[in-house]
């Protein structure tokens, strides 16, 4: 997709001219009162006022940021003039800097709206064409838009997404394997953002689309991490549609690859499913030889017992000791913690949680190849479960 690039350049220039308006906006709203005459805000907002005025007229959604511009401008003639000593005077010139506080805070708004309109049209653009779009431009849009909602929520920008239907773009692209596996990546954090900013109102649209899917057969390990993240934020209804999908067979088998940083990762999100899944992903996942895979795990050079980080008497130290054990052993008692997250978890019942504690042993003693590998993993799995 190619653009004008006169229009490019214009975009740009107005985007950098109204952002020092918003940045100046920002710090004159936040400003002590006794400061905005002298204060290099104000200066700057009436030098970039007079060169915004060709911008803003060429813009009709513009329209209402030049004319909070122009009464800014009123009130600090107004403020500026209010030379008085009496109590009015005062009085006045309290009013008055409020006012401009207030208009200040009002251009602010209005500017990062104008920004957010620009950045979801342009990135519309990109996503309807990605074949047509060059991938390190498309890539740039989604980024800056992740940033955008990773600054935490606004009705206002919610709205926006929303009319734009721009989740629906999102998944389309992320599951359309002739699109590039970085953009499709960057779409995968978006959508991960897009649920931190309103778990409400986008969980339904991950849970009834094809985006699941899309994620695990990317065979990525940034969609993987970015599955990870989606389960610990929706929790068993995402486990459950992972189940019912047929995905937990393709998770499983990350685990046989040979690079040790697939084999974390697949690690990580069964431990998540573990924690929040029903009884069928559960079983799934046995049914797949999980224990015989984790067991093999155990035996690698990246494992190790965790019990035996415990013997200092000194709980701080303990816990650093356990923490740093973990990092460079990530398959260390791995059937234990397995076996714990079911135990602490919120996806099974109490009486399926025993059912499941028995299971795991009897699966352990067939996949271990000695009574003595037996013995130790069993001891892990009792130690870290409750009675």
């Amino acid at each position: 997709m190619m653009e004008d690039p006169s229009s490019k350049q214009e975009i740009t220039r107005v985007l950098k001219v109204l952002e020092a308006l918003k940045q100046a906006s920002h710090e004159l709203h936040t400003l002590p009162s006794t400061n905005v005459i002298e204060s290099d805000s104000i200066k700057a907002l009436l030098e970039l006022e007079t060169e915004s005025d060709t911008i803003l007229s060429k813009d009709p959604r513009l329209s209402t940021l030049s004319q909070q511009l122009t009464k800014l401008k009123s009130l600090v003639d107004t403020l500026q003039k209010s030379c008085g000593h009496g109590l009015g005077s005062f009085l006045t010139r309290r009013f008055l800097i409020q006012s401009i506080s207030r208009v200040a805070g009002s251009i602010e708004s209005e500017i990062q709206a104008w920004i957010d309109r620009e950045s979801i049209e342009s990135l519309i653009k990109g996503l309807n064409e990605p074949l047509q779009t060059e991938e390190d431009d498309l890539v740039s849009l989604l980024s800056q838009f992740e940033g955008r909602i990773s600054q935490g929520f606004s009705r206002e920008l919610q709205d926006l997404v929303l009319k734009s239907k721009i989740f629906c773009l999102l998944e389309r692209v992320l599951c359309n394997p002739n699109c590039s596996k970085k953009v499709r990546e960057q779409c995968a954090f978006v959508v991960s953002a897009l649920i931190r900013f309103n778990k409400d109102v986008f969980a339904g649209q991950v849970l009834m689309g094809p985006l699941i899917h899309g994620l695990v057969s990317m065979t990525s390990l940034e969609s993987m991490k970015v599955l990870c993240s989606l389960i610990k934020s929706i929790k068993s209804p995402l486990v459950d549609e992972i189940e019912s999908n047929g995905e937990i067979p393709k998770i499983i088998s990350f685990l046989d690859y040979k690079d040790s940083q697939w084999r974390i990762v697949a690690m990580d999100c069964i431990l998540e499913i573990g924690y929040f899944g029903r009884k069928e992903a559960i079983e799934a996942m046995l049914t797949e030889g999980l224990i015989m895979k984790l067991v093999e795990l155990q035996r690698s050079e990246l494992s190790g017992d965790l019990i035996d980080t415990g013997m200092s008497d000194d709980e701080k130290e303990r816990s650093r000791g356990e923490k740093k054990f973990s990092e460079s052993h990530p398959f260390a008692s791995c059937v234990a913690r397995f076996a714990v997250q079911l135990e602490v978890g919120e996806g099974l019942r109490q009486r399926e949680k025993r059912a499941f504690k028995q299971e795991i042993l009897k699966r352990v003693r067939e996949a271990c190849v000695s009574d003595a590998e037996a013995a130790t993993i069993v001891a892990e799995v009792l130690w870290g479960s409750s009675p």
